[in-house]
Parts: C-alpha cells; sequence; structure tokens
C-alpha cells in the first residue's frame, strides 16, 4: 500500500490552476516579456487584489515592496554569479519566494506545480515529477541539476553557487542545508566552489547538513542532525557530526542497484575552483606549510572551512 495518497483538486479548479500556469509559463517564455513587470503585477492581484498600478498609486509602499527592481538576492554580492543570467531568472525567484507566503503557495495542490513549473526555467535541470515545498531557498539557482522524482521539503537550503547535483529520487528533508562553497579559515574572502553530488535515491534526513564538494552515493542515507563532512559510499547511513558510516543497508540481488550512477570509487572528485583570485597566493602559501607538516590531522585543522554563509 503506497504511504502517500493522491489527493486532486475538483476538476473545474484543476483547470483553472492549469490555464493559470500555462499562460504563465507562455508569458516567462516570450523574450518579449518584461519579467519584473508581469511579476510585479501577479503578486499585486494576488496579495491585494488589484492591478499594480492603482496599487502603486493608493498604497505606493506596498507597491515598492513587491517590485523585483526593488528586492536584493544574496547571490547579487557574489563574486563568482553570472550577473546577466541571474537578472534573469531573478523575477522568477522574486515569485517564488513571494507565492509561498500566500495560501496559493501554502497549498500543496497548487504551490507544487507552481514552483515546478518556476524550477524549470530557474535550474539548470528540472526532472519529472520533482516536488518543492514551502520555503526552499536557493542562492543562484541555475546551478541545480535535478533529476527526476526529486523531493524537496520545507525550508531546505540549497547553495548551488558552486554547484549542486540531485539525482533521481533524491529526498531532502526538512530544514536540510546543502553547500558548494567553502571559506578559508584564515581569510574568509577566500572562497573556493566545489560541486556537491546527491546520488540517485538518497535520503538527507531533518536538519542535516551536506558540506561543499561532498558526494553522497546511491542509495546512501545521512541521518537526522548530521555533519558530511566526507562523502559516503553507496547503501550507507551515517549519522553524527561529523558524520560517519554506521549501517550498510543489504541490497544483494535487488534489481533497482545492479549499475549505479554516484559511486565514491568511480565517480570523478568535483573540480575545487577558486571564486576569489586575490587570494590564490595566500592558498599556495597554506597548502606548503601543510605539505611540510608530518600529521596530516594538523593540515586538516588549518585549512577546514566554515561553509556558513556570509
Amino acid at each position: 500500500m503506497p504511504w502517500l495518497i493522491d489527493r486532486p483538486l475538483d476538476p473545474g479548479s484543476d483547470l483553472w490552476l492549469q490555464r493559470f500556469l500555462g499562460e504563465l509559463a507562455e508569458q516567462l517564455d516570450d523574450l518579449a516579456t518584461d519579467r519584473d513587470d508581469l511579476v510585479r503585477n501577479i503578486l499585486s492581484r494576488l496579495m491585494y487584489a488589484r492591478p499594480y498600478q492603482e496599487l502603486e498609486a493608493q498604497e505606493p509602499l506596498a507597491a515598492f515592496a513587491l517590485d523585483p527592481k526593488n528586492a536584493t538576492f544574496e547571490a547579487e554580492h557574489y563574486v563568482a554569479t553570472d550577473q546577466a543570467r541571474f537578472a534573469q531568472i531573478k523575477p522568477l525567484l522574486w515569485l517564488w519566494r513571494c507565492v509561498d507566503l500566500t495560501p496559493l503557495g501554502q497549498s500543496l495542490s497548487t504551490g507544487i506545480p507552481l514552483r515546478r513549473m518556476l524550477a524549470r526555467r530557474v535550474f539548470g535541470r528540472a526532472g519529472r515529477n520533482l516536488k518543492i515545498f514551502p520555503h526552499v531557498e536557493v542562492s543562484v539557482g541555475y546551478n541545480i541539476e535535478a533529476g527526476d522524482d526529486v523531493v524537496i521539503h520545507r525550508h531546505v537550503l540549497i547553495d548551488d553557487i558552486g554547484g549542486v547535483e540531485l539525482h533521481d529520487g533524491a529526498s531532502l528533508s526538512d530544514y536540510v542545508n546543502i553547500y558548494s562553497h567553502a571559506h578559508d579559515i584564515l581569510e574568509a574572502p577566500d572562497v573556493t566552489l566545489k560541486r556537491t553530488v546527491i546520488g540517485r535515491g538518497v535520503r538527507v534526513a531533518y536538519h542535516a547538513t551536506v558540506l561543499a564538494g561532498t558526494i553522497l552515493s546511491d542509495d546512501s542515507m545521512l541521518g537526522a542532525m548530521a555533519l558530511a563532512t566526507r562523502s559516503l559510499e553507496p547503501h550507507v547511513l551515517g549519522f553524527g557530526i561529523p558524520a560517519r558510516p554506521r549501517v550498510w543497508k543489504e541490497r544483494g540481488g535487488d534489481p533497482r542497484f545492479v549499475s549505479l550512477a554516484v559511486d565514491t570509487e568511480s565517480f570523478p572528485t568535483p573540480m575545487e575552483v577558486r571564486a576569489n583570485p586575490d587570494f590564490s597566493s595566500v592558498k599556495g602559501v597554506l597548502n606548503d606549510i601543510c605539505g611540510s607538516r608530518e600529521s596530516p590531522v594538523e593540515c586538516d585543522r588549518l585549512t577546514v572551512s566554515d561553509d556558513s554563509p556570509e
């Protein structure tokens, strides 16, 4: 018996929703559309039940707050952000965040289809049956590659400035944090981008954190509250801070895992990219110091990074 029960809208409501989403998608895909103007008009109708120009005349403060041009995202401050590319998707992310604060966004019947439609125009890839719950935040969005049947639950943070892969069937539980950049411990502005990979069928449980450059192999699991500082092999359950392998799933003979898409033994190690060229020489000196030490543990202590966003 399936765990989840399908709860469709009634035919009339579903028809209205599909018409609304279809018209919105068509407008977003039209190169002649001013996306800022489109978004502020939608938000004005949704939140204040009036056209934007009318709202601007009667309540200028409310109108000012709705306009994507007057909003600033954290990613716009990053030197690594492709500003021209982000400018194209910024109105969509603003619509996404604002709608999440309304009944339209809170209802799963309407919010998930809307976010799925937007994700197809924001993410680098958005696969079939993508489910995104309310209050999910991304940094730039365009560096996320999500496969089929991926589920992203409430209040998940995906820092994708360095790239994040979510393979088929991956599930991110409530309040999960996924990072793809790291700050040097000696110089915080010295940032390294590291692609983070969440393999096929991986479950990342409540409040867990995955640090930049980590690979969670197919069918692995990161337990609740855990901190993944190192990659996990296939079928492994990692728990604790830092997360360590504690349990192995018995998958012998399971046809679903005859072949693996993501396996730490064969999957290419994500390339590290220096985001701030001002610190290239500093890193070289630090590496020289670490290279001369007898204990790699001491080197790890010097180079460990704080992956919290500044």
